[in-house]
């Protein structure tokens, strides 16, 4: 987040910005290191993070709060909003009522980052949104962890891990990215950070409007606009 030329500039356009970690879980060490991340972008940054469990809300620690909320975010007005594994136990038909919840809350200018991701963060997909719906969709893994782009497909948020099937846009990106890092096998032997990043390059030959990371990252990075994935219709 704190390399999304999105999410920072939502996060500078104002001198104290308001972030909210909806559904932080058992134990608040993401919500904390999420602040600690973000702060280096926006020193300002307030950052809350919500829990619809009351037995899960904890005291302040490290310069974040945490309160009782759910989609109506506790009557806050953030500029960006994380909801990470939060609408897996939900209906795929209810997600749209969700995003709408939470971004009928947000600042001005405010994103909702909302995905899912492994227990330890090295699988992970999301999709970014405004307020007038989805913006991009975004994988990223560790490639130790991680053989093919199409291992993340257990982790397709909500709105998409149902149309990972012939015919849907997610399936048919799954399978092109698959064969894109085939066929850049042989920068191999550079890492998987070089075989990646021809992987990409390739997937950009293929027609597909793929971002081109600006930073260094540790992780395999592939983001595309929502029209890329978005389900079809019916």
């Amino acid at each position: 987040m704190a390399n999304s030329p999105a999410i920072t500039g939502a996060l500078t356009s104002v001198p104290a910005p308001l972030v909210v970690d909806l559904g932080y879980g058992a134990r608040p060490d993401t919500c904390v290191e999420m602040a600690h991340r973000l702060r280096s972008v926006a020193p300002g940054l307030q950052m809350v993070g919500l829990e619809i469990d009351p037995d899960r809300i904890v005291d302040p620690r490290d310069g974040v709060r945490f309160d009782l909320g759910g989609f109506e975010l506790a009557g806050l007005r953030p500029h960006v909003v994380r909801a990470f594994n939060v609408l897996r136990q939900y209906d795929e038909s209810e997600v749209a009522d969700a995003w709408a919840q939470i971004c009928g809350r947000l600042a001005p200018g405010g994103l909702l980052v909302e995905g899912t991701c492994d227990e330890i963060g090295r699988r992970c997909a999301w999709i970014l949104l405004d307020a007038d719906g989805p913006r991009t969709f975004t994988l990223s893994w560790a490639p130790r962890h991680t053989a093919r782009p199409s291992d993340l497909a257990e982790r397709l948020p909500k709105a998409l891990i149902h149309r990972n099937v012939p015919g849907e846009p997610i399936h048919d990106l799954l399978v092109l990215a698959d064969r894109c890092w085939d066929n850049a096998a042989g920068q191999t032997v550079f890492g998987p950070r070089a075989r990646w990043a021809q992987t990409l390059r390739l997937l950009r030959a293929e027609g597909v409007d793929v971002e081109i990371p600006r930073h260094r990252s540790v992780d395999n990075v592939l983001t595309v606009g929502w029209s890329t994935v978005a389900p079809r219709q019916g």
